[in-house]
């Protein structure tokens, strides 16, 4: 269901798309995701073969008919503003529609950079103004879902009284740390407010009739006038950890269950299952929608090419040459080479930013992935050059290491990007 400039069934009040503003957080140094995240921020991360993280909020917003999106950013802005402008790019004469990246900027007022969610939020309270907003609705740059919030919206002016509202999901017990856990009572206003527990002890009373819990998403509907008084009223800098707790206590915040898949991408594990999760027969995550699709940057490539190559479930993106190899639950990145012999297991190759090669001071070494090699539980990030006869094994099942050429994180071989691999190189 969306919302349009007409009124809504058993609902007594219209809602114009253009009195929404997103604003979309781009996420800290993403330390977590290192080292996919050095040269790059977080939202910027590949994903899915062709898409970037911060596609997914962002379409959710646009599918939801939520066009006003501000992104804020401040670490290894680059490639995400790349991204945006050949992305999202609008000729509207109006300015009514618009995706625009806030990077942290030094002001009058302010010489530091983002410290929080919060914080950010508070340092562009002037742009946020100029929009003249009634209501702010707040996404994160790292997560994966897909959801209509025009539902969330409809829950958040449902009643009068509701002044902030908070996007929840069901998890069980296993799941609660690391996690903001709510409890919610009449009306589905929130009762109490745990930002990650530490021990189950600690939210026993928040656990529902189904036996799980709600746990904060980091979405959140503000009315605008709210969210300039929370914010200009204290100098706290994170919404999960200070905001929402004294929040709860002096105004009325709701919870939204939200049913569907939703996944917080912040590790290299998360990243690595949510990536391979896409070639499941029935993804929990679905690319195939076709009302709601994930939008990207649309490339001039040509079709795949697969010469005598066999594919077991896995994802091709355009401009990619199979020959005579193997791949086998496997995400293939855009324009990404492989060459006669390799094998390929679930593992995730990004793909490449340019046909041609790789310049180092021994010369120019062809970019893609050589002939014989095999390559096992890899993420390979962009236009790196994999030589010949080169196995990615992790043999020894190490947990945490590196070298010259690879680190493993979490049990799983990360390849950084523009990294050359030599030909025999095995671990």
């Amino acid at each position: 269901m969306r919302f349009q400039e007409d009124s809504i069934d058993c609902v007594d009040f219209i809602l114009k798309k253009d009195e929404v503003l997103t604003i979309i957080l781009g996420g800290g140094k993403g330390t977590r995701l290192l080292p996919l995240t050095e040269k790059r921020s977080k939202p910027a991360v590949s994903f899915g073969g062709k898409y970037r993280l911060i596609d997914i909020p962002i379409s959710n917003s646009l599918n939801s008919g939520f066009e006003k999106i501000f992104i804020l950013t401040q670490f290894n802005s680059y490639s995400l503003n790349r991204h945006i402008n050949r992305t999202y790019a609008t000729n509207n004469i109006h300015q009514k529609s618009f995706v625009e990246i806030i990077a942290a900027e030094q002001t009058v007022s302010s010489a530091n950079w983002f410290e929080g969610t919060a914080d950010a939020v508070r340092k562009v309270l002037p742009y946020i103004r100029e929009q003249k907003p009634k209501y702010v609705l707040i996404l994160s740059g790292d997560q994966l879902y897909n959801m209509d919030l025009s539902d969330f919206m409809q829950s958040h002016l449902m009643d009068p009284e509701t002044e902030i509202s908070v996007a929840t999901n069901a998890i069980p017990e296993d799941q609660i740390y690391g996690l903001g856990i709510v409890k919610s009572g009449v009306g589905g206003f929130i009762q109490e407010f745990i930002e990650k527990p530490q021990e189950v002890t600690q939210v026993e009373s928040c656990r529902t009739k189904q036996g799980n819990f709600l746990a904060n998403m980091g979405i959140y509907i503000f009315n605008t006038s709210t969210l300039i008084d929370v914010l200009e009223d204290c100098n706290m800098a994170d919404f999960g950890k200070e905001i929402l707790p004294k929040a709860i206590r002096e105004r009325k915040v709701k919870a939204y269950t939200y049913d569907g898949y939703w996944e917080d991408i912040g590790t290299i594990k998360a990243f690595y299952e949510a990536n391979l999760m896409l070639t499941d027969h029935i993804p929990k995550f679905n690319l195939y929608l076709e009302k709601t699709p994930i939008y990207t940057r649309a490339r001039a490539l040509p079709p795949s090419k697969i010469i005598q190559a066999v594919v077991n479930q896995a994802l091709i993106s355009e401009g990619t040459i199979l020959n005579q190899c193997e791949v086998h639950r496997s995400i293939i990145g855009v324009r990404q080479l492989i060459a006669s012999g390799t094998k390929i297991y679930d593992s995730i190759i990004m793909g490449l930013d340019h046909y041609g090669y790789f310049d180092r001071k021994s010369g120019k070494i062809p970019i893609g992935i050589g002939p014989n090699c095999e390559i096992r539980r890899t993420i390979v990030d962009k236009d790196c050059a994999i030589g010949a006869n080169v196995r990615l094994l992790n043999e020894q099942n190490l947990q945490e290491y590196e070298d010259e050429y690879i680190r493993i994180r979490e049990g799983i071989i990360v390849v950084p990007r523009h990294t050359a691999i030599p030909d025999g190189y095995s671990i």
